[in-house]
């Protein structure tokens, strides 16, 4: 299929990722259905979607004209048959379950054209397992998109055993024609990039604060007004590569190279994370959200609120909104 043909997209499954990749094809002017097994599912879906639109109308991202014009191209439907039988592309948003996904896919493939690109929103599962019993394995993808998908560019693009390459070409055009930024891994790894990152960079905080080196309230500073700040403009290489002044990053990597090397001796390297830490770190988390004014969150909504907010001013500067 060529990129050019996707006209209509189905999101199957309208939890927090889903509900966030329906609003944003339709903000892409992009027919959308949405799938779910229940009306209270969809229901809630179909509040996320304008609460969601409210915040971007807040924000002047859209207005009210808009907001409703995006909110009338999104069909929801409790019937997998009506989702996917007439849409160029589908993005499947259920539980991180092989079990639950491959069943799934047999449900689809029952209405789908055989053409019809299906992308699996999975946070690190392999396509090859997922696809594993599909008549047209060719045709799927993983597409791995940052939380909330309808704010944050990114989608990692991973492939099967037998995904075609035709496919991985079609599936980075269409989401770089609706001002996506997707990264496509040239083989299957657990996790896929940024969570692999994510985690190796939360293993550390989990080691700093179990040895009290430090708090959680002030790790999360540290990263926020420290590399955090960095990272939002540029990635990781670049960011060092300006560091080693004229001999680049492979000067910098040379000159703290005995430096580094001690620090990594001393790094956290366990292969599990510490059962214990989830209510150390809930205790920490709580302590820091409490002690944060209101107008940059001090309870879940509104700290979600500054996110979004914060996020849309981001990417104002990135000319991604």
């Amino acid at each position: 299929m060529k990129m050019e043909k996707i006209k209509k997209v189905s999101c199957v499954g309208a939890g927090v990722i889903g509900y966030s990749w329906a609003l944003y094809f339709s903000l892409k002017k992009l027919d959308v259905t949405v799938y779910d097994i229940s009306d209270e599912s969809l229901e809630l879906a179909k509040k996320r979607v304008h609460d969601s639109l409210g915040s971007l109308i807040q924000n002047q991202v859209i207005d009210e004209n808009e907001g409703r014009e995006i909110e009338t191209r999104i069909v929801y439907t409790t019937s997998i048959e009506e989702a996917v039988s007439d849409v160029q592309f589908i993005v499947e948003s259920v539980p991180e379950d092989y079990d639950i996904k491959r069943n799934l896919v047999k449900e689809m493939e029952t209405f789908t054209s055989n053409e019809t690109i299906i992308a699996s929103s999975t946070s690190g599962l392999l396509i090859t397992e997922i696809a594993k019993d599909a008549k047209y394995p060719e045709r799927f993808i993983g597409a791995h998109p940052y939380n909330p998908p309808h704010l944050i560019p990114l989608v990692e693009i991973t492939k099967g055993e037998k995904t075609s390459e035709e496919v991985v070409t079609t599936a980075k055009e269409f989401y770089i024609s609706i001002d996506k930024e997707p990264v496509v891994l040239q083989k299957e790894a657990l996790g896929f990039i940024c969570n692999r990152i994510q985690m190796a960079l939360y293993r550390e905080v989990c080691d700093l604060v179990s040895r009290g080196v430090c708090s959680v309230e002030d790790v999360d500073k540290a990263v926020t007004y420290g590399p955090g700040l960095r990272w939002g403009i540029m990635g990781p290489s670049l960011v060092f590569q300006l560091g080693g002044g004229e001999h680049g990053i492979a000067g910098l990597l040379q000159h703290l190279g005995p430096s580094i090397n001690l620090w990594l001796q001393d790094m956290a390297d366990f292969k599990e994370f510490p059962k214990e830490f989830g209510p150390i770190v809930q205790k920490g988390v709580n302590e820091e959200i409490k002690n944060r004014p209101p107008e940059i969150g001090n309870d879940d909504s509104s700290l979600a609120e500054y996110r979004d907010k914060m996020l849309i001013e981001m990417l104002k500067l990135h000319n991604k909104l």
